[in-house]
């Protein structure tokens, strides 16, 4: 049976789902999903071929929806993610929930919390029949046992001792990132911005930071225990130990489960800031970022729009613009770059002004997919028997 490849796409206002034969010349454009809604994050479960979303309504608040005809008809969950209490290590500071409780006399501490935001849905390991992850905002992890239909709260991490220091970012105190190691059931990986990386090897019953050297240029201390602000962690499944992290402050590679970490961009680099990372899929050395000027600016360096791109796991690096527009002042958040699983990969990048670009020779030259969307907020891609 021949293959086709799936781009999905959240933006905004809403969805969009792009189908494509394996040469990628040639796409489709679904009509737009959940409109008005924001759409976090689409996410192709390859185990069973049902996509999950994660949307936000200004109304109904943040809600999970499935759908078992690649986004035809959609079901909302039973029970949709909700955390519904106080944590017992306190409420993160700087918070609007905690900002509000403050206003009205009330302890923010005893106020139950809130879920804002579904950011990622992490669909489980080969051998984790039915599971499913989800990161939300303010920094609370998720877990469905039954296929998305509902939805528990990791109370591990909600009860964590560093929760009530949390802080959160400009985007929000996001849990975006879910890892799950291949070859070790017990160990995940997630990143908080900002909360930093932490990893767990208990099943999600404890969870400790791995951070160190790491900057935090904005924190007290240089290089804390906690508290950096992740932007975005990768790993390849062929080789799990190894993990790569853009963040606030700089782009690193672990080469021991996160135990420490390496600055692998200074110097090399036109700029440590920027939001995506993603790793080639049969390539577990070469990795891709897109720059950005600033945390005060978000927009391409001097404006010349450029994916840089790593084939030894971080020792060097190219710039990448062949296809590219030459003068572009764009945004690339964090959830907006994927790769499809073709040897010859295809990348997916997706721009705050609308803007859904490709490659189809793993970064060589790009092209665009698709303009004038709302703003982008993420891009996965998924090859499927067509």
């Amino acid at each position: 049976m021949s293959k086709k490849v799936m781009v999905f796409v959240g933006t905004s206002k809403g969805g969009f789902i792009f189908n494509s034969d394996a040469k990628r010349k040639k796409w489709q454009q679904s009509n737009i999903q959940f409109k008005s809604w924001n759409m976090m994050h689409m996410q192709l479960d390859p185990r069973d071929n049902r996509l999950h979303a994660a949307v936000n309504h200004i109304i109904y608040g943040a809600t999970t929806h499935y759908s078992d005809d690649f986004g035809k008809t959609w079901t909302q969950a039973k029970q949709v993610p909700a955390i519904g209490r106080a944590s017992k290590s306190g409420r993160p500071l700087g918070t609007p929930q905690e900002a509000a409780a403050s206003a009205e006399g009330a302890s923010p501490e005893s106020q139950p919390e809130k879920l804002i935001k579904i950011w990622n849905i992490k669909p489980g390991r080969e051998n984790e029949a039915n599971i499913l992850y989800a990161g939300g905002e303010p920094a609370c992890l998720f877990v469905s046992k039954d296929r998305g239909e509902t939805w528990s709260l990791n109370e591990g991490l909600f009860d964590h001792p560093h929760r009530g220091t949390f802080f959160p970012g400009n985007g929000g105190l996001c849990l975006h990132t879910i890892l799950l190691d291949p070859t070790n059931d017990q160990r995940m990986y997630i990143g908080i911005s900002t909360g930093g990386c932490y990893r767990t090897d208990d099943g999600g019953q404890t969870w400790k930071p791995f951070n160190k050297n790491v900057r935090a240029d904005f924190h007290p201390e240089k290089f804390p225990e906690y508290g950096q602000c992740v932007h975005k962690i990768a790993m390849h499944p062929s080789d799990p130990n190894v993990l790569y992290q853009q963040n606030h402050c700089g782009i690193y590679r672990s080469d021991n489960a996160g135990e420490d970490w390496i600055d692998i961009g200074e110097g090399k680099l036109p700029s440590r800031f920027g939001f995506p990372i993603a790793v080639h899929p049969t390539d577990p050395k070469t990795i891709y970022i897109v720059p950005e000027e600033s945390d005060e600016y978000h927009m391409s360096v001097d404006g010349k729009f450029a994916v840089w791109r790593s084939n030894d796991a971080g020792e060097s690096w190219q710039r990448l613009t062949k296809g590219l527009p030459e003068h572009a002042h764009v945004d690339v958040l964090r959830e907006a770059m994927a790769t499809d699983s073709f040897e010859d990969a295809g990348i997916y990048i997706g721009t705050n002004t609308g803007q859904l670009l490709y490659s189809r020779d793993s970064g060589d030259s790009w092209e665009l997919l698709a303009d004038f969307l709302p703003p982008i907020l993420s891009v996965e891609a998924a090859v499927v028997e067509g």
